[in-house]
């Protein structure tokens, strides 16, 4: 067992320290467990394993010591009780819902949450009795408005990707638990080296593993953070059951991202302030929407909630898709990839990618213009970053 007590170190340390054990071997990096199942010593401890009298390792669907070490990290580092790690970030927002409400139970959601997301939430659920509703991230009132007495969860992501809008947490939290619902924050885009949730107020964290918290695009994963009472039985019963699983060799892999994770997120956050500052001088750029810049709607209450803006800086270019497209293309640098929180720099358009899926409407209602891209600023430097973003600026005009 580890040694480690979280509560009494930072986040530094806690992201190369926690969850870490040991074998007999000695080893000082953490083992990669890749084995699909456990042997046991003789027949009384394997039914007293299977049967939760005694703790230990059954089956790697479930419990798997590299996940596990994973888990205790994340959960260390973002303040909870508990993680469940998962396939996807999806299969974590599955998993949670799937065993936390049941039909006739209702969610309230921000429009501005991943294209995949609303499609889950409005198509697929409503077929098991579970229905949705969709209000904007900073519309206190409409929140409220929105919440009937069959209203478990609301669910949101802050920042909000694309478009970097910041809801209060703190202030959702209160009306969450005013209603009886469990408030519920996709904390991707800053991960817990920029933001807490737990420490204003939120019942669940989500994350798409795939992103900051591997950090160099090798591998999917998910995980949801949270109390013991709600993750330990609900959620992981519901993995063991449903077979939402991480990997043990994923979960390796976003072991060691965790390690860097802070130094990481400071050079994006320090890279695409520059991109961002810059971008907004640009006659050809309508609008630029991060939330470290000063002109940006939310920007005093991200100082209050946040330490620092994170590493994706979405704009809209003049001249629709057509110019979009040929700013995309002229570029050399930038990856033309929907993924994001990656080392290498990407570009996409997300009218036509990661938002397809919405409708026109719905789209619109989320402010995703044909106009609009889509940066995730990595760690080249700088100065070459602006220098490709010229190219398709110089693009675009000529359109």
């Amino acid at each position: 067992m580890s040694r480690f007590d979280p509560e009494k170190y930072g986040m530094n340390t806690r992201a190369v320290r926690a969850g870490k054990v040991q074998s007999q071997e000695g080893e000082n990096s953490e083992l990669l467990y890749l084995t699909s199942s456990f042997v046991f010593h003789n027949a009384a401890e394997a039914a007293a394993r299977f049967s939760g009298d005694s703790p230990g390792n059954i089956y790697s669907r479930f419990t798997n010591p590299t996940v596990r070490m994973f888990e205790e990290r994340l959960a260390a580092m973002e303040g909870g009780e508990r993680c469940v790690a998962t396939s996807s970030g999806m299969s974590a927002i599955l998993s949670t819902c799937m065993a936390l409400l049941q039909a006739g139970d209702h969610i309230v959601s921000s429009l501005s949450v991943f294209g995949t997301t609303v499609n889950m939430f409005g198509k697929l659920f409503p077929k098991f009795g579970v229905q949705s509703t969709f209000v904007p991230l900073t519309d206190y009132a409409a929140w409220a408005q929105a919440i009937t007495p069959a209203t478990r969860m609301l669910f949101l992501e802050t920042p909000s990707n694309p478009l970097g809008e910041v809801a209060d947490i703190q202030r959702l939290a209160v009306l969450a638990h005013e209603n009886n619902c469990l408030l519920v924050v996709d904390n991707c885009l800053c991960t817990p080296v920029l933001q807490t949730p737990f420490s204003l107020g939120a019942d669940l964290v989500i994350h798409s593993a795939t992103k900051y918290l591997d950090g160099q695009g090798r591998c999917i994963g998910g995980a949801v953070v949270g109390s013991k009472e709600l993750l330990e039985e609900p959620v992981h019963g519901f993995l063991r059951t449903a077979g939402t699983t991480m990997s043990p060799f994923n979960a390796w892999i976003f072991l060691k991202g965790l390690e860097t994770l802070k130094l990481r997120m400071e050079a994006h956050c320090r890279n695409a302030q520059q991109v961002a500052e810059w971008l907004e001088q640009q006659p050809l750029v309508e609008q630029v929407f991060y939330p470290g810049l000063k002109s940006h709607p939310q920007h005093e209450l991200a100082c209050r909630q946040q330490s620092g803006f994170g590493g994706v800086v979405s704009f809209r270019v003049r001249g629709g898709r057509t110019a979009a497209w040929s700013f995309i293309d002229a570029t050399r640098l930038f990856s033309i990839t929907a993924n994001l929180g990656d080392t290498k720099s990407t570009i996409t358009h997300p009218a036509t990618t990661t938002h397809h899926k919405l409708s026109d409407a719905q789209r619109e209602s989320s402010g995703i213009s044909q106009g609009l891209l889509r940066l995730s600023v990595g760690h080249e430097d700088v100065e070459d970053l602006i220098g490709d973003l010229e190219l398709g600026l110089a693009a675009a005009a000529r359109v």
